[in-house]
C-alpha cells in the first residue's frame, strides 16, 4: 500500500478539522488522543470516494487504523472487507479501542459482518478491558439486529452472558448491556418475552447495575408501542415470505 496514499487521506482530514467538533465528541464520552474532529456525513463521503478509487480498500483500512487518528480509523472499518478479516486483526483493533463510538461502529459496520462475530461476542464478553468487553456485548446487539438468517435459539443463548454481566458497574457496561438486551427484545414476539424473563431476573439481583439495566429494559420491551411495532414488523416479515 503506498504510503503516499495514507498521507493524501490524512492531509484531506487534516483539512476538514473541526476543533468544535472535537470538543462536542468529548461531551458525549467520544475521547481520543489523535482527533480532527471530522463530521461523520464528510468521513462517510470521503471513505465512498475511497473505496471506488483503491483496488486493494483491506490493506489500506490496515494501514489507517495504525495511524491511530480517531477519524483514519473511521474510515478504515467503513472500508474494510469483512471478507477479509482475519481474527488477528479483530484481536488487534478490539485492543485498540479507546472510546465507545469507534468500538460500537466498528463492531456494527464491519466486525459483525464477518465470520468470526458470534465467536468473538461469546469470547470478548468475558474479557476485564473494558472496552473489549463492551465489543463483545455489543456485538451481542448487533448480531440480533443484523443477521436475518438466526433463529431464536441462536440469539437467545446472549441472555445468559448479558444476566451475567449485569452487575458490571463500569458505565460503558452497564449501558451495553441494556442497550443489547433492549435490541434482542424487539426482533419478534419471541425473543421479547425471553429478553423480559432475563430483565426479570436481572431485577432481582443485588447491584445498582442490575437494578438499572432491568428497569429501563422493562420499560421499553414492555411498552404497548414497542409490543406493536414488533407485531408489525413480524407482519411484514410474514408478507415477503409469502
Amino acid at each position: 500500500m503506498s504510503s503516499l496514499q495514507i498521507k493524501e487521506i490524512i492531509e484531506r482530514l487534516a483539512s476538514l478539522e473541526n476543533p468544535a467538533n472535537i470538543a462536542g465528541m468529548a461531551r458525549f464520552g467520544i475521547v481520543s488522543k489523535k482527533a480532527f474532529g471530522v463530521s461523520a456525513p464528510e468521513l462517510k463521503l470521503l471513505a465512498k470516494e475511497i473505496k471506488k478509487s483503491t483496488e486493494n480498500r483491506h490493506a489500506l483500512a490496515l494501514e489507517l487504523w495504525k495511524t491511530a487518528i480517531h477519524e483514519a480509523r473511521i474510515i478504515a472499518y467503513l472500508i474494510d472487507n469483512p471478507k477479509e478479516v482475519t481474527e488477528i486483526q479483530m484481536e488487534s483493533w478490539a485492543k485498540d479501542f479507546d472510546n465507545w463510538e469507534i468500538c460500537d461502529s466498528t463492531c456494527g459496520t464491519l466486525f459483525c459482518k464477518t465470520p468470526f462475530a458470534y465467536e468473538k461476542a461469546f469470547a470478548w464478553s468475558e474479557r476485564e478491558e473494558e472496552f473489549v468487553k463492551r465489543a463483545g456485548i455489543v456485538l451481542m446487539a448487533w448480531l440480533a439486529v443484523h443477521d436475518k438468517k438466526a433463529d431464536d435459539a441462536k440469539i437467545a443463548q446472549f441472555l445468559p452472558v448479558l444476566e451475567k454481566h449485569s452487575d458490571d458497574e463500569r458505565n460503558f457496561i452497564k449501558k451495553a448491556v441494556n442497550w443489547s438486551l433492549r435490541q434482542i427484545g424487539k426482533q419478534n414476539l419471541n425473543l421479547n418475552k425471553l429478553a423480559v424473563e432475563t430483565a426479570e431476573r436481572i431485577k432481582r439481583r443485588s447491584t445498582k447495575a442490575a437494578r438499572w439495566i432491568a428497569a429501563t429494559a422493562l420499560r421499553e420491551l414492555s411498552d404497548d408501542k414497542t409490543i406493536k411495532r414488533i407485531h408489525d414488523k413480524s407482519k411484514r416479515n410474514l408478507a415477503r415470505i409469502i
